[in-house]
């Protein structure tokens, strides 16, 4: 049916896609309606609201791809989109922090089989002349989750932070029903089991050095608990590292580390990424502890960045053809490490949305909308075709793990009982601080890129936001 209706697969696989994205962006929003229904939890508990489902998220996502290949893209795709449609009403009902953050793994665990499925899906439905057209809507999905997020989520939150999660349901359960009916199967690929064992390694190990980030400011970094967390960490890291040298289809392709070029845009991808996941929770702080902004209010306040993305990657091609994946990569990380630098200098006690907030925000989404489509089209750019496939996988990988670290890292620097009060305005400085780092950083890398040697020329592949 899809061959005769490729509209109508645009229509399911981006719903699931917008879905996914959003989880990423509308819980921030919610953190203080969260925090105050459930007494006595803090900054480090609220944060693995957020890390419980970007590390699993980001440990799956290149098994999921290789599960499709073997089992069906179909298959997988509508197996996905039902355990997060379940995962997303577990959520709303979670009666505890902790049952909370299980579910939102169990719903990340979904969203990392719909985002490689979401893809092939497209391709095998539209012709080849089209597809640049669909893949275009489909990758722009993305941008507008962001751009909606905040906003929509602050509106939900004033009937109730549940909702949040509820909104999935009727969207994904149209999307589950469609796609039974609209998704053509896609043919198998004689491949074999993907590492799922590694992929758990990957989740002990990056959550481990999370756990351990979040719990030093509480109890120091001699606590037994702390030295634990961060042995188990190095651990699960080198258990997957070796695991992957050998296995036939790991959890992490580290072939393409060898590429001098693809090994700076997956650091680049991971530093930049733990300072813009880190931003939305300082300014989500700021705008609803230091300056009283009630959650439909922040919403509002951080949209603008989002939408600026929304803007600046439409023309991201034409840019990285002009000027260059490395260029743009060093002048987004300085206007962002500028734009962050601005909010540490000038922002105070007293509300100044236009003065303070506004700038900042239009900074940083220039710089998004600059870094984020090029370090992805590096893949394209640096390696051969036959190495698309896992340099992508490890490209958004790396910028899922840098989200987790991102968090853990500002939760560590504004301390686990920060409200983001006015008291409490030394310590988000201090956060506006590493994401200055951050981008300086990005910056850096950039123009390591802008220096590296550029292989041969070949066709790029059509871009995977994963």
């Amino acid at each position: 049916m899809s061959a005769q209706h490729p509209g109508r697969t645009l229509l399911v696989v981006s719903s699931a896609a917008f879905l996914a994205s959003l989880d990423l962006f509308i819980v921030n929003i919610a953190f203080p309606a969260i925090r105050a229904d459930f007494p006595g939890s803090d900054l480090a508990q609220m944060s693995w609201v957020l890390n419980g489902y970007t590390v699993v998220f980001a440990a799956f996502l290149a098994v999921a791809g290789r599960l499709a290949d073997r089992f069906g893209h179909k298959r997988v795709f509508l197996v996905g989109l039902a355990v997060f449609t379940l995962a997303s009403a577990a959520c709303a009902a979670a009666p505890s922090v902790a049952l909370l953050v299980a579910a939102r793994a169990v719903q990340a665990l979904g969203a990392s089989m719909l985002t490689p499925t979401s893809l092939s899906l497209l391709l095998a439905a539209y012709p080849a002349e089209r597809r640049a057209h669909a893949v275009g809507i489909w990758a722009s999905i993305g941008a507008v989750a962001a751009a909606l997020g905040p906003p929509l989520g602050g509106l939900l939150v004033e009937a109730s932070w549940h909702w949040v999660f509820l909104v999935n349901l009727p969207v994904a359960g149209a999307a589950l029903v469609a796609g039974v009916r609209v998704l053509d199967e896609s043919a198998h690929l004689r491949t074999g089991m993907p590492d799922l064992v590694g992929a758990i390694g990957l989740v002990v190990g990056v959550g481990a050095l999370a756990w351990a980030l979040v719990r030093a400011p509480d109890t120091g970094w001699a606590d037994p608990q702390v030295t634990l967390g961060l042995v188990a960490a190095v651990a699960g890291i080198g258990f997957v590292v070796i695991r992957s040298r050998r296995h036939p289809e790991p959890a992490l392709d580290l072939a393409v580390l060898r590429h001098g070029p693809a090994a700076l845009a997956s650091t680049a991808m991971l530093v930049f990424t733990a300072g813009f996941a880190a931003l939305l929770v300082v300014n989500v702080l700021f705008l609803t502890g230091t300056w009283g902004y009630p959650a439909p209010l922040a919403g509002l306040a951080l949209a603008p960045g989002p939408l600026v993305v929304v803007v600046v990657a439409r023309f991201s091609g034409r840019l990285q053809d002009r000027f260059g994946i490395g260029p743009l990569a060093a002048a987004g990380g300085l206007v962002f490490a500028a734009g962050t630098a601005w909010w540490a200098l000038r922002a105070g006690a007293e509300p100044d949305y236009l003065g303070v907030l506004l700038p900042g925000q239009l900074g940083t989404g220039l710089a998004v909308g600059l870094i984020l489509p090029a370090l992805s089209s590096a893949v394209g750019t640096y390696l051969t075709p036959a190495q698309w496939g896992s340099g992508s996988s490890l490209i958004n990988t790396a910028r899922q793990i840098g989200s987790v670290l991102g968090i853990a890292a500002v939760v560590t620097i504004v301390g686990t009982a920060s409200t983001g009060a006015v008291g409490d305005l030394p310590l988000l400085r201090h956060g506006w601080v590493f994401l200055v780092v951050t981008g300086l950083a990005t910056a850096m890398l950039g123009a390591g890129l802008a220096v590296a040697r550029r292989p041969v020329s070949q066709p790029q592949p059509v871009p995977d936001p994963r």
